[in-house]
């Protein structure tokens, strides 16, 4: 039986990537929400996945429709109803929860690998000692009844549950490498204005680890998928 999956996508390069093929083999029919000019969905898909973007959950003044995603995403969670998240909608997540979400201690653009907690040894155990790719300066408290999963140097939560039900990354284990030069060109500005970090490195490091880590993150990602109630 086919199975709905909507991804609220804010940017067309930050798509579910490495994702798409688990999840369209676990039998799911994904269909892109493109926020800004898309509706939200109506109704209930089987999952709700919601997806990165250069933009800050607090930033709700500027952009009114994180409003409308929050409420959505809250709904969810409150039904139990799965929800995957990955960096914005990471955040997004916890702020649907009522954690706080603000300027991390620095940005954090590159590869490097994950320190899992006790708790994210199991679920995460295929992304151990790999390096990820992460894009983020924001960062989250961790949510009331969230299990924190991982977290580096510079961000002290990188991935966390809720149940059995939602499953979140500030980091991007769906990145694959492919179309990053999308990436790079997306956020040239940020690129620049960060210290140490510039497009060549960039580029050769996806072209290095994006393949192994890619694997992994399909491989947890049908790990989740397969438990979810």
């Amino acid at each position: 039986m086919t199975k709905t999956l909507v991804a609220l996508r804010h940017v067309a390069f930050e798509n579910l990537g490495a994702f798409e093929a688990p999840l369209e083999e676990a039998g799911y029919a994904i269909r892109y929400c493109d926020i800004g000019s898309d509706d939200l969905p109506d109704g209930d898909p089987d999952l709700l996945a919601v997806l990165g973007g250069p933009i800050g959950v607090y930033e709700n003044d500027i952009y009114p429709f994180l409003n409308s995603e929050i409420a959505l995403i809250t709904a969810r969670l409150g039904a139990k109803m799965p929800v995957l998240g990955l960096c914005l909608g990471a955040q997004l997540m916890a702020r649907a929860l009522g954690a706080r979400v603000y300027s991390g201690r620095a940005k954090e653009i590159g590869w490097k690998p994950l320190a899992l907690t006790a708790e994210g040894e199991s679920l995460l155990a295929p992304l151990k000692n790999l390096p990820v790719l992460h894009w983020h300066g924001d960062t989250f408290d961790m949510p009331e009844g969230a299990v924190n999963l991982a977290r580096t140097d510079i961000c002290d939560h990188q991935a966390f549950t809720i149940g059995r039900h939602a499953l979140a990354f500030q980091c991007h284990p769906e990145a694959d490498g492919v179309g990053f030069e999308r990436w790079l060109i997306g956020h040239a500005c940020e690129i620049a204005g960060t210290s140490g970090v510039n497009v060549p490195s960039l580029r050769a490091d996806t072209a290095r680890y994006a393949g192994a880590a890619a694997k992994a993150g399909q491989a947890v990602l049908q790990n989740w998928l397969a438990k979810l109630p």
